[in-house]
């Protein structure tokens, strides 16, 4: 079956594909607690790591020294710095689960015919070449689930 423009509605509609009225709003969103630090154990873990890993981009050594620091200023109240080393900060961030969209590799070599006789093939040609890239139906996803998104662009396909 072959659809035209002229087929495609674009008009909103359940999970099922039942279409919606008109003037129905938007589920409305649901927006996380504030006191919700997932998946950090509180405020003072999730702003640390955003300076150090976003805003300063310290290095890891860095870091573990900090921390050292940190947690010897600590010791005489028998308090502990919000991360124990950098390895610990990066294990933290990389659960984050929210708009996650993880990286994902293959492996990929040219499979056309090779010169022979006198000709020598290019590496190219005989190379292995690892690939990196995200799943674009989860970057869709999470674009679409950004509100900051939302109103700035039209749905229709065509």
């Amino acid at each position: 079956m072959v659809l035209k423009t002229s087929d495609v509605a674009a008009r909103p509609c359940t999970q099922d594909g039942q279409y919606l009225p008109t003037d129905t709003p938007p589920p409305p969103r649901t927006a996380a607690l504030s006191s919700d630090w997932t998946s950090f154990k509180n405020c003072v873990e999730f702003e640390t790591s955003k300076f150090l890993y976003k805003r300063e981009q310290m290095s890891k050594a860095h870091v573990n020294e900090l921390m050292d620091l940190w947690a010897t200023s600590m010791l005489p109240f028998g308090g502990q710095p919000p991360f124990a080393n950098s390895t610990d900060m990066y294990t933290v961030i990389d659960t984050i689960q929210h708009g996650d969209a993880p990286w994902q590799s293959f492996s990929a070599r040219y499979t056309g015919d090779i010169p022979s006789g006198d000709l020598e093939a290019p590496p190219w040609m005989t190379s292995d070449y690892q690939i990196w890239c995200r799943d674009p139906l989860t970057v869709a996803r999470n674009m679409l689930a950004n509100p900051d998104f939302d109103g700035e662009f039209n749905y229709a396909p065509f």
